[in-house]
């Protein structure tokens, strides 16, 4: 009797791939073209109807969004490749990181960045914070145009961008400023202070209160 070979486990499915991560791996491809990055880079900070250099490279990405919401959706879309194509050198020859943590939430917000900034002496904590406030109480409109310095001087201090995180809470801000304000904001807090992991509330003894 012959023993019998056990069957190999079935390879769990492959996770989709957002839509979101795909536009910023695009955006990367085509901004090995030295032409190509000029004419994104030339919509840094502007309104969409100032782009016009852009058009080309980014319309058909945005052709299945509803009109409702299109603008802002639009908008996000053009910021983010016109803020990939201006990076420093220094970044771009950083390879981005496909090995992505499974959870969306566990991957590094703008409130992240900005601890991260202040954790590495790049930001100090008060401009930080001052500028995540000030971010809260503003509309995407107001927020786009202070995105390329911010962004830069993260860059210029070593802090890799999720491009793609940025992307979505940009299409996003108008309909959840306050829930993605506060996600930056609980971010800023744990990586500015150096951690991730505190204490469960129920952990807390009388003497800690």
């Amino acid at each position: 009797m012959t023993d019998s070979v056990p069957a190999a486990s079935a390879a769990p499915p492959a996770k989709p791939v957002r839509v979101s991560d795909r536009f910023v791996a695009y955006v990367h491809r085509v901004c090995a073209s030295t032409q190509t990055r000029a004419a994104l880079r030339r919509g840094l900070g502007l309104p969409v109807e100032r782009c016009n250099y852009m058009h080309r490279y980014l319309v058909p990405w945005l052709r299945d969004h509803d009109d409702q919401h299109h603008g802002d959706v639009r908008r996000a879309y053009y910021a983010v490749a016109s803020l990939i194509a201006a990076r420093p050198r220094s970044a771009r020859d950083t390879t981005p990181d496909d090995s992505a943590p499974v959870s969306w939430y566990e991957r590094c917000n703008l409130g992240d960045l900005l601890g991260q900034a202040v954790a590495k002496g790049v930001m100090k904590a008060n401009s930080a914070e001052s500028a995540l406030h000030l971010m809260a109480r503003q509309s995407s409109d107001a927020i786009h145009p202070g995105l390329p310095g911010l962004i830069r001087q993260l860059q210029s201090g070593g802090i890799t961008v999720d491009w793609a995180v940025l992307l979505e809470d940009l299409a996003w801000w108008n309909r959840s400023r306050d829930r993605i304000a506060t996600r930056w904001l609980e971010s800023y807090f744990r990586t500015a202070a150096g951690t991730t992991d505190p204490a469960p509330l129920d952990s807390v003894t009388e003497n800690d209160r």
